[in-house]
């Protein structure tokens, strides 16, 4: 509704005031790369501590490259309506698989492009991905399909530069994955600035090396972060982030990838954090953090998280930036990230719409406060507390945990 300096914003009468002196707050958090485990076989938990990981770290929205049709556009609809909670979720559903294999998507005419499409809209997609088709002319019949359908078209390259070049000539929405080259030069950063297309490099996942995720294994102590270690059950979390790998700082290749992408940035090319999904929301902030280590300034950093995806995947009409007359996706940060971005994940509320979450409970706050109901992990065993009234009223997991 409102939004500018102390003393020349209108506060309605009886309004609540949250007191963030001191913090920082920035857009919620746009994932444009993220495979996330909504579901399962058409089975959608009621509460997902994968989603509540991720809302927690400030993740208000994402966009999923390649999930189960069926899987991924009903968590969507059901969290629009309020029905789960968990960032705002936008798919391309099961990809368009040029490869032999049981989802194998058929494209030799532009009819067979479009029925693709038209199948995945009519499901919920705002976009498809083209995974390796093999022939140029068969990513381009998927292009003009998108055209005709209004989508987006988000391809994978399968790691080959020269089919990287054509996806960005031939005007994909983006480029999806780090290129398989560390370092690029002045023919493609004047040819790709010039042409609108984006570039998610996930550098969770990067090519060429030891990758992003490796490297915050290797640095940081995972397991015990004070957001992360609340939603994400130890057994999953302690087998993958305490016995970590080390290795020679040259190794880690993808610091190289990052310092590429701040070049490509610069020259004019949106770039976005895509964390494949890596840990649960803490890795949106790896990417960021890894886009500074490539020389990107905190607020070059933060922008990859949020106003790029919006712009890119369209969604800045209601997304992306702290303006009236957009949804109220809010992030409070406990320190000044324009100083230190590493503060990114000291989150102290998330606002996701209007609705206000404290963290690191996830309860409910402001308006309409509510307790989040336990975990099936959570309780005296795990020497956690919980809302005891929620326990007494949860289903499923709930009694599983008490009794």
């Amino acid at each position: 509704m409102a939004v500018g300096r102390q003393g020349e914003v209108g506060i309605p009468a009886g309004a609540q005031v949250v007191d963030a002196k001191g913090k920082t707050l920035v857009p919620g958090f746009i994932d444009a790369h993220w495979h996330g485990a909504m579901a399962e076989t058409q089975f959608i938990p009621q509460q997902s501590w994968v989603n509540y990981a991720s809302l927690a770290f400030g993740v208000t929205a994402l966009h999923d490259p390649s999930n189960r049709t069926s899987d991924i556009h009903t968590a969507a609809e059901m969290q629009r309506a309020g029905r789960i909670n968990g960032p705002r979720i936008f798919s391309t559903g099961t990809i368009l698989y040029g490869a032999k294999a049981d989802i194998t998507a058929v494209v030799n005419s532009l009819d067979d492009a479009l029925t693709h499409l038209k199948r995945l809209k009519a499901a919920g997609a705002i976009s498809v991905k083209s995974y390796n088709q093999p022939r140029r002319e068969q990513r381009q019949q998927v292009l003009e399909a998108a055209r005709q359908t209004n989508m987006m078209v988000v391809p994978e390259g399968g790691s080959l530069f020269q089919a990287n070049m054509t996806m960005v000539v031939d005007g994909h929405t983006t480029v999806e994955h780090a290129l398989p080259v560390a370092k690029v030069y002045d023919d493609v950063k004047q040819l790709w600035g010039q042409n609108g297309v984006g570039y998610t490099p996930t550098l969770n996942v990067g090519y060429g090396g030891l990758d992003g995720e490796h490297y915050w294994y290797a640095n940081t102590e995972v397991w015990k972060h004070p957001i992360l270690s609340q939603f994400v059950p130890r057994s999953v979390l302690e087998p993958r982030a305490v016995r970590r790998l080390t290795a020679p700082a040259e190794d880690f290749n993808i610091i190289q990838v990052a310092k590429t992408a701040t070049e490509m940035q610069r020259a004019g090319i949106k770039t976005s954090i895509g964390a494949h999904g890596q840990r649960e929301g803490l890795g949106t902030h790896w990417e960021i953090w890894m886009f500074a280590l490539g020389g990107m300034t905190p607020i070059e950093a933060l922008r990859t998280a949020t106003l790029n995806p919006a712009q890119v995947l369209g969604l800045d009409k209601d997304l992306g930036s702290l303006e009236v007359g957009k949804l109220a996706d809010v992030v409070v940060i406990d320190g000044d990230v324009l100083k230190d971005i590493r503060q990114s994940d000291r989150i102290r509320y998330v606002m996701q719409g209007g609705r206000l979450f404290d963290v690191p409970t996830m309860n409910e706050v402001g308006a309409r406060p509510k307790a989040r109901k336990p975990f099936f992990f959570e309780g005296a065993a795990r020497d956690v507390a919980v809302d005891e009234h929620a326990l007494d009223d949860a289903s499923g997991y709930g009694h599983v945990c008490k009794h």
